[in-house]
């Protein structure tokens, strides 16, 4: 008689070991359980919920998928109720739950992918699911994405080949490796007093070593430094906020005041020969909420920084109109010249219920916090390709870090080097700023390019195209990060492939979705009618079928 497959696990079983899952994921993350995160939780949490849903029907899948969601979201995302309150945490958490609901609906299916391709079939459903939170709802919201908890991890190098989703898909892969492991193991034992034949744990012994392979691939793959078109001295300035929170904008020109004082004190150090001289000085997100286009004073205050330094600057704006709107610009600076007309970068993709407010009249009949943002801020209508001294700087704000498209556009465009403009202020001392800085250290590797991420009050630093960060500030405190980085104008095969991993990925796991074998009926796993005479329960192929 051969061992049949292991039975589901009833649901007081499965729902605490989903729960489990979704703190695992968490707890990958830098700044949860750890400063640097526990990356190896990724693929663990991929496993767990792989066996909570394992032979459970849709309903209880898409159950156990949502307590994975908002175990998983209500911590990671705990830095969106800093200073709004709880409504609004719960709603965003809730919202990215979703997902996993849906995810937790198609498991149970996926893992009967025919062929044996189970654990193939839940990487690329995962991979599906991501790939519609970076769409949807309002413009989308991918800061779960496993692939931003890898940071320190070895598959961190599969981003050079295919980018995020190819960095979830070997984390989610190597879990479902290591689900469908444990469920052989799981299988029926031998009879009592017999040897437990070595061949019964072969197939789960396969599925740790091809886990152990997929983790470590990432590894082999290069992360070339060099300096393709020579290195450029850049001078990140971080010139700190009055305060912490929504009113960190309060004192506006104290904030402008800060980044222009951090600015001249960079050029007594050149001029005494402390500091180097900079090609290019880089300012983040909001060090000037005063539009100097219509300020007389702040563009005075702006320039005569950047005519101290000696250097073009890039000056994150807020500027105002069209009519009664804002934009979030990055504004490059020349000394002598002022502000270029012609280098400008207004931010493609403002972020949903922070920079502008969709269905404003809806979203008031439960919170009035919605008029926390009384004006919508614009969107961009071109990359963030800008010209400064002869370097081109990919300019990236903010939010649009989460977003594969917007960062690699900008690398096609032709940046030799990107930044990353963030104000960080309105969260506090959560640990949003180092998931943030982490998703920077991704785009590095992906893109093969330096990056500086530059924020009001950290976490800053200089991140080279292995996907090292350099020089890190701590919150709330004024710094000026300084160094040669390193241009480059070779695209990484990920920049040139584009979206196709993904594509393949979601399509293939829509595919085996369709294909997987049919599901027990009655709660009882279906038998062979041929068999039914000799008692014999049928043997469907093992979670790992090698």
């Amino acid at each position: 008689m051969r061992p049949a497959p292991p039975a589901p696990l009833p649901l007081l079983a499965s729902l605490p070991l989903a729960v489990a899952g979704g703190l695992a994921a968490w707890a990958a993350f830098p700044g949860s359980a750890s400063d640097a995160g526990w990356w190896f939780n990724a693929p663990v949490a991929v496993a767990l919920l792989s066996i909570a849903t394992y032979g459970a029907r849709a309903r209880r899948g898409a159950l156990l998928g949502l307590a994975f969601g908002w175990a998983f979201s209500i911590p990671h995302v705990a830095w969106s109720g800093t200073y709004v309150g709880v409504l609004p945490w719960m709603a965003l958490a809730t919202a990215c739950a979703a997902f996993y609901t849906v995810l937790g609906l198609a498991l149970p299916r996926l893992q009967r992918a025919r062929w044996g391709l189970g654990p193939l079939a839940v990487a690329c459903g995962w991979i599906a699911v991501e790939a519609l939170a970076e769409r949807q709802p309002f413009e989308g919201f991918p800061w779960g994405k496993l692939a931003f908890s890898q940071a320190d991890a070895p598959t961190l190098g599969l981003a050079a080949l295919g980018g995020a989703p190819l960095v979830s898909f070997g984390v989610t892969l190597a879990g479902a490796l290591l689900g469908a492991a444990v469920l052989a193991l799981a299988r029926v034992p031998a009879p009592p007093g017999a040897p437990r034949p070595a061949r019964r744990a072969r197939p789960a012994v396969v599925a740790v070593a091809l886990a152990a392979v997929v983790t470590g691939a990432g590894a082999l793959v290069p992360r070339p430094t060099a300096a393709e078109d020579g290195t450029a001295r850049v001078a990140a300035v971080q010139g700190n906020t009055p305060e912490e929170g929504l009113d960190f904008n309060a004192e506006r020109r104290a904030v402008l005041d800060n980044h222009a004082s951090a600015t001249l004190g960079l050029a007594r150090r050149i001029e005494d020969g402390t500091s180097p001289q900079p090609d290019l000085v880089l300012w983040p997100e909001n060090s000037s909420d005063i539009d100097p286009f219509r300020n007389p004073d702040a563009r005075a205050v702006i320039d005569r920084a950047v005519d101290a330094v000696g250097a073009p600057t890039l000056v994150g704006a807020v500027l105002q109109g069209p009519g009664e709107s804002l934009s979030n610009a990055g504004l490059v600076v020349n000394p002598g010249t002022g502000i270029d007309p012609d280098q400008r970068y207004v931010k493609q993709h403002p972020a949903p219920f922070a920079e502008y407010m969709p269905y404003r009249s809806f979203f008031r009949t439960f919170t009035d916090k919605v008029d926390l943002v009384p004006r919508d801020f614009v969107h961009g209508d071109r990359v963030g390709l800008l010209d400064m001294g002869g370097v081109r700087v990919g300019d990236v704000i903010c939010f649009e870090v989460n977003f594969d498209g917007i960062v690699r556009d900008t690398v096609r465009a032709g940046a030799q080097v990107l930044v990353v403009q963030t104000n960080n202020a309105t969260f506090g001392m959560s640990n949003e700023a180092v998931q943030q800085l982490a998703m920077s250290r991704l785009r590095a590797v992906e893109s093969g390019r330096s990056v500086v991420h530059v924020s009001t009050v950290g976490v800053s630093a200089i991140i080279t195209p292995d996907g090292a960060a350099h020089q890190e500030t701590s919150l709330f405190t004024q710094a000026v990060l300084e160094a040669d980085v390193p241009l480059r104008s070779t695209q990484t095969v990920a920049t040139r492939v584009g979206a196709a991993p993904e594509v393949v990925l979601t399509a293939l796991g829509v595919l085996l979705l369709l294909l997987a074998r049919p599901g027990a009926r009655g709660g009882r796993r279906g038998r062979d009618p041929r068999r039914e005479d000799a008692g014999t329960p049928t043997s469907p192929k093992s979670p790992v079928s090698l």
